[in-house]
């Protein structure tokens, strides 16, 4: 019976990548001389520090067309609104690299496929949405509506089995 999986993911090789041209542009760029601007990774959390709000904002822009270069969705950041006062006058905001599709996502995508009453069956497996059917028609009609449905975050189709 014919299957694909429906995930999330992110290169975490391509943002590591992104964040140390980021750090070197940043280092290089004569507005950042003598400031404290820098992108530091925890895992899948990103770090962005600067001396106010304006450099925060400008190497959050480096930041987002580096990602983008390296073909980092840019919908799969969760950019946080809090920004922090670490010392004196210097702030950090926290960036999340979204993986794996979150279990209200999944729960939404498996209720689309059964509303649209093509012949495929969807099942949530952790971070995955499983999606079996008869023919593979089916299953090249369920992706296309899948892709026309869900906008707002990046979803990749992977393991086709026939």
């Amino acid at each position: 019976m014919p299957s694909f999986d429906i995930v999330s993911e992110v290169d975490k090789t391509e943002v590591k990548n992104a964040i140390d041209q980021t750090n070197k542009e940043v280092g290089t760029r004569f507005d950042f001389k003598g400031s404290d601007a820098r992108v530091e990774q925890a895992e899948m959390v990103l770090t962005i520090y600067a001396d106010n709000d304006f450099q925060l904002s400008q190497v959050q822009d480096i930041l987002n067309t580096k990602l983008s270069k390296r073909g980092v969705d840019m919908r799969c950041l969760d950019v946080s609104d809090k920004i922090e006062k670490v010392s004196g006058n210097k702030i950090k905001r926290a960036c999340t690299v979204k993986v794996g599709i979150e279990t209200e996502l999944a729960k939404k995508i498996v209720k689309l496929i059964k509303d649209s009453k093509i012949k495929v069956q969807a099942s949530i497996q952790a971070d995955t949405v499983r999606v079996s059917g008869k023919n593979r028609d089916d299953l090249q009609q369920c992706i296309a509506f899948v892709k026309k449905t869900i906008t707002d975050f990046p979803l990749q189709y992977q393991n086709f089995r026939d």
